[in-house]
């Protein structure tokens, strides 16, 4: 039976509500890493991976669909079309299976197999492009052609997420770390696709008052670093190789503003760190949590060397399970990324 549009749009918020009450607040992981506890500096993860698409995207993708829906933007049997590194894609392929809509990611041909075939085991399709750049005229295009909606998280992530509170991912971490050592982290780095997640934390932070800080360690390729040191809007590259974090463009829901700090990752590093942390963890993490990684590295041995204290904190953005093809395949590094062996060498002396 063909609902109102009213009561489509009605069922459609409780059912994706309903799926955020089924779902537990994710982890946060100690790093057992007694280089720095010794000295007072203690280093955590919140594990993103667990949430029921597999990682942070999951938050925006939810917050995405209550935007649109609120906004009287989707209706039933309308395609969504989004465009996506890869693990966006995921997740909204998830709500959009939930709500019984069409789908289609719009991605580089050089995302992982793994997240193409989730996105399929969702129900959704994908279209393949030559370059990140070519992602958004095309999903526009495909938004247009199916008379569908066009999501754009570039455009809506630092907006779609009540940055105030509301069970967003910033409340939850200075919820979860009042019991620890130090409470209030000094710093929280967070690696920027769209920048949403930077833009919400950053926000709440003064919001709260908090003396934390925000580091976004930025992958080769990626034009935010830059953006962020000049200002220019004009600026454009080839993208990151990094996948979930780095941008050909500056994207409108990185803000700048609210970011204190940023830090320029080699490709190398990112990877090596990526392995290092796997082993510590003894578990697979993605290659943007490896990004993550090496700015808290960077930051934890400021520290010690200034003879100061504190907690710094970071995200497992996905699990290393989306990447056996890629970037946990040696050959495929060697071809893509080059040699890591120094990144290896010179990381393991910060361990």
């Amino acid at each position: 039976m063909k609902l109102s549009k009213k009561d489509w749009i009605n069922q459609a918020v409780l059912k994706i509500e309903a799926d955020f009450c089924r779902s537990v607040d994710t982890h946060i992981i100690p790093i057992p890493l007694k280089n720095y506890s010794n000295h007072g500096i203690d280093l955590y993860l919140k594990d993103e991976s667990t949430h029921p698409s597999g990682s942070l995207k999951h938050r925006l993708a939810r917050s995405l669909f209550l935007y649109a829906l609120c906004n009287n933007w989707l209706n039933q049997g309308m395609t969504v079309i989004e465009a996506s590194s890869g693990s966006t894609a995921v997740s909204e392929a998830y709500f959009a299976n939930m709500l019984d809509l069409p789908f289609i990611a719009v991605m580089p041909k050089n995302t992982s197999p793994e997240k193409i075939e989730r996105v399929q085991f969702y129900g959704g399709s994908c279209h393949l492009v030559d370059h990140s750049k070519e992602v958004y005229e095309v999903a526009k295009a495909l938004a247009v052609k199916t008379q569908g909606h066009f999501m754009d998280q570039f455009t809506y992530a630092e907006r779609v997420t009540d940055w105030r509170g509301n069970n967003n991912i910033a409340q939850s971490i200075f919820s979860q770390m009042s019991l620890e050592r130090h409470p209030i982290p000094k710093w929280i780095v967070i690696g920027a696709g769209t920048g949403g997640t930077s833009a919400t934390i950053g926000r709440y932070i003064r919001y709260q008052r908090y003396p934390t800080e925000v580091c976004v360690p930025d992958p080769e390729g990626s034009v935010f670093m830059a953006y962020y040191l000049t200002g220019d809007q004009s600026l454009s590259s080839e993208g990151s190789r990094i996948e979930g974090i780095g941008r050909p463009r500056p994207e409108a829901s990185f803000i700048p503003s609210v970011i204190d700090r940023m830090i320029a990752v080699k490709d190398q590093d990112s990877v090596a760190s990526m392995q290092i942390l796997s082993d510590i963890l003894g578990r697979k993490v993605g290659p943007s949590t490896g990004t993550n990684f090496v700015a808290m590295l960077n930051l934890a041995n400021e520290l010690k060397k200034n003879g100061l204290e504190g907690s710094i904190l970071s995200l497992l953005c996905d699990s290393g399970e989306r990447y056996h093809n890629t970037f946990y395949d040696s050959n495929w590094i060697s071809n893509n990324i080059g040699d890591i062996k120094a990144s290896l060498k010179r990381l393991e002396k910060l361990i």
